[in-house]
C-alpha cells in the first residue's frame, strides 16, 4: 500500500484539478454511492450481524435509511447550496456588491465510530462529497467485518485519489493525524476527540468534533407517563443502548416515580428484547461488556441485571435511588443501563445538571410551557427533543452536534455541507466614485465628518 504522505499527496492534486468542484460531478459521485449502497445491502447487514448481531431491520432504519435521505437531500439541494450568496454592503464601502463564495476545503480525513458504522461513516462523507473535497475514510477498526464492508464499496466504488479507505487500529489512526488534511471531521469517545484537536492544530486544521457525554431525561409531574416511558424505553433500549444521543439516565418528579419505573418495566417486556426477536444487539466487545457489567449496583437494581457473558448480551437494567454520586454517574454509560434519580424541585436539579459536562443531547417530558423555557434558557447542550428522544436526529433541517465536551461543530443537512466548505467573503466594488476621506492627508474637519457619518 502507498504512503498515507503519497496517498494524500494524490488526493491533493486531484482535488486542485478543480474536478469536485463541478456540481454535476459531485451529482455523480453522490449517485454513485447510493447505487453502491442499495447493491451492497446484503453484504452490509450480513457483515454488521457478525459484529454484534444486528438485525437487517436495524441496519436500514437505524443507519441506511438516515444515509440514503441524506444523499437524496443532497442531490435535490446542492446547487442551491453551492451558489454565491449576495450579503449587504454597508455604506462606508458604497458603491459595492458584497457576496460569500462557498468553496470546499480540500482533502478530509473522515474517522467513523464503532457504534453506528455506516451511518456515522458514510454520512458525513456524503457531506464532503456534496461540498466538493476529496476523503481519506478511516472507519473504526472494532467492527471488523463491517469495517472491510465499507472499505470494499469505497474501494470499487471510487477511484483512490478522490475516496479512499485506510483501515486499521488505533497505530494507523495516530500515524494519519501526523499527516496535514484540509479538514478532519471524527466522531467518538470525548477522551479520542481532545488527541484528534491537538493533532489538528499542528497545522491549525478545522475540525468537527462528534462526541457524546451523559445526555439527562427530565420527567416532570405533569408528563403524559405512558407515552414517556414508551419513547424513553425505546430510545434507551436501542442498539443495547451504544448510541451516542440515547437518554444516559433519568430524572423523576419523585410523586411519579413508582408509576413511572412500572411503565418502563411494562414497555421492556412488551418489547421482548432479545437477539432472537431481532430488536437488540450485542455489546461490541469483552472490554465493553465487563465495563457495563462493573457499573450495574445489585443493590439498586429496579429490573434485569441478567447478563450472558459469552454471547455478549446485557438485559434492559434499571436502577433506582441512584444519586449523582453514584460509579454510574461518573461516566458516559453507552449500554442497557437506566439509572434513575429523584427530584422534587425542577429548578434545583436543573442547577445540579449545570454543574456536569455539556451534554450531546437533552430531553424534557412535560405538559407545562414555563418548564420546557426553564430547561431550554438554562442548560446548553448539542440538540434534543421535547416528549420524545434520539428522534431530532431523523430531522435534516436541525444541525446535529455538541457543544463543549460533547463535540464542536455540526452536521446533517445544508449543516454537513458548510462543514466541509469555506465561504469566501467578497467586496466588489465599483470604480467610479471614490470618497476622499479615507486617504492622507488626515484632517480635524475629515475626522468630524467621519464620526457624523460613522457614529
Amino acid at each position: 500500500m502507498a504512503s498515507f504522505a503519497s496517498i494524500i499527496d494524490n488526493q491533493r492534486k486531484f482535488f486542485l484539478s478543480n474536478a469536485t468542484k463541478s456540481i454535476d460531478f459531485r451529482i455523480q459521485q453522490l449517485q454513485k454511492l447510493k447505487m453502491a449502497l442499495q447493491q451492497h445491502e446484503e453484504e452490509m447487514s450480513r457483515a454488521i450481524y457478525l459484529d454484534f448481531k444486528k438485525s437487517d431491520y436495524e441496519t436500514y432504519t437505524t443507519e441506511l435509511a438516515l444515509v440514503y435521505g441524506d444523499i437524496k437531500e443532497a442531490i435535490k439541494k446542492v446547487k442551491k447550496w453551492s451558489k454565491i450568496k449576495k450579503v449587504r454592503t454597508n455604506s462606508a464601502n458604497f458603491p459595492a456588491k458584497s457576496y460569500l463564495v462557498p468553496e470546499p476545503l480540500g482533502v478530509a480525513l473522515i474517522i467513523g465510530a464503532w457504534n453506528y458504522p455506516y451511518q456515522l461513516t458514510f454520512a458525513p462523507l456524503v457531506a464532503a462529497i456534496t461540498a466538493g473535497c476529496t476523503a481519506v475514510v478511516k472507519p473504526s477498526e472494532i467492527p471488523e467485518n463491517t469495517s472491510k464492508t465499507i472499505a470494499s464499496i469505497i474501494q470499487k466504488t471510487f477511484a483512490s485519489d478522490y475516496i479512499t479507505v485506510i483501515e486499521g487500529d488505533v497505530a494507523v489512526t495516530t500515524n494519519l493525524l501526523e499527516e496535514r488534511f484540509d479538514k478532519i471531521f471524527f466522531t467518538g469517545s470525548t477522551s479520542v476527540g481532545k488527541i484528534v484537536y491537538q493533532a489538528a492544530a499542528k497545522y491549525l486544521t478545522p475540525v468537527t468534533l462528534e462526541l457524546g457525554g451523559k445526555s439527562p431525561a427530565f420527567v416532570t409531574e405533569s408528563c403524559n407517563i405512558a407515552m414517556a416511558a414508551k419513547r424513553l424505553t425505546w430510545a434507551k433500549y436501542l442498539n443495547a443502548g451504544q448510541t451516542c444521543i440515547a437518554p444516559d439516565y433519568v430524572l423523576v418528579h419523585q410523586s411519579i416515580e413508582q408509576q413511572f419505573i412500572e411503565a418502563i418495566k411494562n414497555e421492556i417486556n412488551q418489547a421482548k428484547y432479545t437477539i432472537n426477536n431481532k430488536n437488540y444487539v450485542q455489546i461490541i466487545n469483552k472490554h465493553h461488556f465487563q465495563r457495563l457489567i462493573r457499573l450495574i449496583d445489585s443493590s439498586k437494581i429496579a429490573h434485569g441485571g441478567n447478563f450472558d457473558e459469552n454471547e455478549r448480551v446485557i438485559e434492559p437494567t434499571i436502577l433506582s435511588n441512584v444519586n449523582f454520586s453514584d460509579a454510574i454517574m461518573q461516566e458516559e454509560i453507552f449500554g442497557p443501563i437506566l439509572p434513575i434519580i429523584t427530584y422534587t424541585n425542577l429548578k434545583e436539579v436543573v442547577d445540579q445538571v449545570k454543574k456536569m459536562e455539556k451534554p450531546l443531547s437533552c430531553y424534557l417530558f412535560t405538559a407545562h410551557n414555563k418548564d420546557k423555557q426553564h430547561v431550554l434558557s438554562e442548560l446548553s447542550f448539542g440538540g434534543g427533543a421535547i416528549n420524545d428522544a434520539v428522534m431530532h436526529i431523523s430531522n435534516s433541517n436541525i444541525p446535529f452536534g455538541g457543544v463543549g465536551n460533547s463535540g464542536m461543530g455540526s452536521y446533517h443537512g445544508k449543516a454537513g455541507f458548510d462543514a466541509f466548505t469555506h465561504y469566501k467573503g467578497i467586496l466588489d466594488k465599483a470604480t467610479w466614485l471614490e470618497f476622499k476621506m479615507k486617504y492622507s492627508p488626515y484632517t480635524d474637519k475629515k475626522l468630524r465628518m467621519i464620526k457624523k457619518m460613522l457614529g
